[in-house]
């Protein structure tokens, strides 16, 4: 997994302005019946979409005439502008992200990103590798909260490798630190000790909200865990290995201060090595869990794993203020790109947390959640959730049994 900080260098990057012409993207849902539409929008909000590479255009395609449906049952209408971005921006303009595109990221509502890389960029200096452009865009748009939601739909419980005794239930929200960290802490880099051998070293380093690189305040996260943690089941686990690192010391005595503001959310403390036994041991235990950047790309994969399927899992990106992040979690998959192959639930899903986490919009995005899982209800199967007895079906059809399902509900639970 990667991270990014807005105190992160890109060297050696040059800008190259790109010369073509940016059109909003075509709004043609080719099988939608808006049932209860309502006639005029009362709400409008504009949205960046970035394909990106490998079958990140076919999953996007997919989640954003959800969005359409979804919304205009709910009185929204979506302005949709497209952009290029990673390998697709490095064929087109030369740079993984485009000033272009970066500027129309931070002037909407909220962004959602199919997925970025493949093997034809694979040998690209760093700073024009597709990945790059995820960096930079994170840095860009200022966002330091990355929540995963990992949840066994009962549906797809035979598929998770736990004992289904053990899978069954599973719903974990892993908050994880973006921006600071050993990922980005400073002194690092490579050089000698005093015996003349060669060394590399990194910095884990953290700081209070007074602190002048609010990058590293420790503070801004523990209130993203805790407003996440009040609005599921009012629990928060923070991650942390304060029985060796001064850092996470600091860490632990932060989040604590933090939690008297939040006496309605129950807090505890866990080492990293147990959480990690845990989260395999028995995951239900968990509702919402805080660490900090390294800990957190471990956790959250571990976590993911659990679920079956990373073919399923969504991601939000947030910062302060400004546009969030919304993107799948599994990557370009170029071996199966436009062969109608891919899992676009995971996409869809991710419009659901842009909903939901990024515009408030929690009729919406249940509306899209209820539909995910009525379709799963219906037997219908991408080939990486596939079980006998159930349909097999490619991106398109699924999406469109989604939109079935959208658009059969007569009214949303909140």
């Amino acid at each position: 997994m990667i991270a990014s900080a807005s105190s992160m260098q890109i060297n050696g990057l040059h800008p190259i302005r790109p010369m073509f012409l940016l059109k909003p993207a075509s709004l043609r849902p080719s099988r939608i019946r808006c049932a209860a539409a309502t006639s005029k929008p009362s709400k409008r909000y504009s949205i960046t979409l970035l394909p990106g590479d490998g079958i990140g255009p076919e999953v996007i395609s997919v989640a954003k005439n959800v969005l359409i449906l979804a919304g205009s049952l709910e009185g929204i209408e979506f302005n949709f502008q497209e952009m290029p971005m990673g390998g697709s921006a490095l064929d087109l303009v030369g740079v993984p992200l485009p000033d272009e595109t970066l500027l129309a990221a931070k002037k909407s509502d909220a962004v959602l990103l199919g997925a970025i890389g493949g093997y034809k960029w694979d040998k690209n200096e760093k700073h024009l590798k597709p990945e790059t452009g995820l960096l930079q865009l994170r840095e860009g748009l200022e966002v330091f909260a990355n929540l995963r939601p990992a949840t066994v739909l009962p549906q797809l419980v035979d598929a998770s490798t736990l004992k289904k005794e053990v899978a069954e239930g599973v719903d974990v929200m892993v908050v994880r630190e973006l921006t600071g960290g050993i990922y980005f802490g400073k002194p690092r880099g490579f050089g000698t000790n005093e015996d003349g051998e060669e060394i590399g070293f990194n910095t884990e380093v953290y700081a209070t909200y007074e602190a002048v690189d609010h990058d590293i305040w420790v503070d801004r996260i523990a209130r993203v865990a805790f407003e996440t943690a009040r609005k599921r089941h009012g629990k928060l686990c923070s991650v942390d290995k304060a029985n060796v690192l001064e850092a996470s010391m600091f860490w632990r005595k932060r989040v604590i201060a933090v939690a008297a503001e939040y006496p309605d959310v129950e807090l505890s403390h866990m080492y990293v090595d147990n959480a990690a036994m845990q989260l395999v041991r028995n995951p239900k235990q968990f509702d919402t869990i805080v660490t900090n950047n390294i800990f957190g790309d471990i956790l959250s994969d571990e976590a993911s794993m659990i679920t079956g399927s990373i073919g399923m899992l969504p991601s939000a990106s947030l910062g302060s203020s400004g546009s969030g992040l919304f993107e799948p979690i599994h990557g370009s998959a170029p071996d199966i790109a436009n062969q109608d192959k891919a899992n676009p639930l995971a996409t869809v899903l991710s419009a659901a947390m842009l909903l939901k986490y990024g515009l408030g919009e929690e009729n919406a995005a249940k509306r899209i959640e209820n539909a995910v899982l009525d379709t799963l209800d219906k037997g219908f199967r991408t080939g990486d959730i596939y079980s006998a007895g159930n349909k097999l079906v490619g991106c398109k059809e699924m999406g469109e049994e989604v939109l079935k399902s959208v658009d059969s509900q007569v009214a949303a639970a909140v």
